[in-house]
């Protein structure tokens, strides 16, 4: 994650991104435009309110509400200008992908956590970020930094459309996937979409945070 940044060209994004799957029966996968930004940064929000290590950062409501949406956007947001971001409906379930060679916004995440976390909480967030990043792929890979349902809809095959939608496509490019789990009640999801643990991260009083890769099948 905290890899130099690389510029990639309209062209490669266009062709790199993977084509429509298909339907749900009260939902589609669409990508979203850059007028849908706020509309998908506010399905994220409600998806993450119970999310053990997002919550563990922002622990407090108010907290919470006003610099998550700011973590989401420097951690996924270049997905937009990628054509990866993807909802279900009316933004019922939202997912940020990032296609190979592009990474989250490194300065603006150090800004962030700069005015929004205490020192110790800092240093804590840094040790975090410097592990997951170890876990990340050498390999070009897709990555996907967030992911999520809006808790009045879960249970419904909305986060396994998400998956499915890139997946598919990394599967017939013969490239792999990565993610951080944030909550351990996660990780069946992610394993019945052939993910595998790499292993476990947990700093401080921090909830653990599970690196996996999934291979192309």
């Amino acid at each position: 994650m905290m890899e130099a940044r690389m510029s990639i060209s309209e062209n490669r994004l266009s062709s790199s991104a993977p084509r429509l799957l298909g339907t749900l029966p009260d939902g589609q996968v669409q990508t979203a435009r850059t007028e849908d930004q706020s509309r998908v940064i506010s399905a994220l929000v409600l998806a993450f309110s119970a999310d053990p290590a997002n919550r563990w950062m922002y622990p407090a409501p108010e907290a919470f509400l006003r610099y998550f949406p700011d973590f989401a956007r420097a951690l996924g947001g270049r997905a937009f200008e990628c054509g990866t971001a993807y909802f279900i409906g009316d933004v019922q379930a939202a997912a940020l992908w990032l296609p190979p060679g592009v990474q989250p916004d490194e300065e603006a995440l150090m800004i962030l956590f700069q005015r929004s976390l205490p020192e110790q909480g800092r240093r804590d967030l840094f040790t975090i970020f410097e592990q997951m990043g170890s876990y990340h792929p050498h390999e070009p890979h897709w990555y996907l930094p967030l992911i999520g349902v809006d808790p009045v809809h879960q249970r419904k095959g909305y986060g396994s459309a998400l998956l499915d939608h890139v997946l598919r496509g990394c599967d017939e490019e013969g490239v792999s996937a990565f993610l951080e789990a944030s909550s351990l009640e996660s990780i069946p999801l992610y394993q019945r979409h052939g993910f595998e643990v790499l292993g476990s991260i947990q700093v401080g009083t921090s909830p653990p945070v599970t690196p996996m890769l999934r291979r192309p099948h």
